[in-house]
């Protein structure tokens, strides 16, 4: 069983920039699709990836609101998400998720399409 964590959460005001950060207890992050997903305050996790990254890593998707705002990168033991111009309406808990797949451009933008769950790590957007 792979155990991802994330790291990076925090609070910031309005405008502001977070780096979050995922690892995998095997150290093999880079053989695995990416997804980043956040629970709103007082709501479920959402369904909808916040951003997704395959395996090659120019290949990634986002949703509408995070578009020109939110960067998904990854280097050989990490995956990041670098989060610029933060909103209010960014707030949440924020949790990695990893999908094993033999496709390396394939991109997953469900919480069922993935394997593996980090425990999430706090973003609070203040105004």
């Amino acid at each position: 069983q792979v155990q991802l964590v994330e790291s990076g959460g925090g609070l910031v005001q309005t405008g502001g920039s977070l780096n979050l950060s995922c690892t995998a207890s095997d150290g093999r992050l880079s053989a695995y699709a990416v997804g980043w997903f956040r629970q709103a305050p007082g709501k479920e996790r959402e369904r909808g990836r916040v951003a997704a990254l395959a395996i090659h890593g120019e290949w990634t998707s986002y949703r509408d609101s995070v578009v020109d705002r939110f960067i998904i990168s990854r280097d050989n033991t990490r995956v990041y998400l670098r989060m610029n111009d933060l909103k209010s309406e960014d707030t949440g808990l924020y949790f990695c998720a990893a999908k094993r797949t033999s496709l390396n451009r394939s991109i997953y933008r469900t919480d069922a399409d993935y394997d593996y769950w980090g425990p999430g790590t706090q973003v609070t957007v203040s105004s």
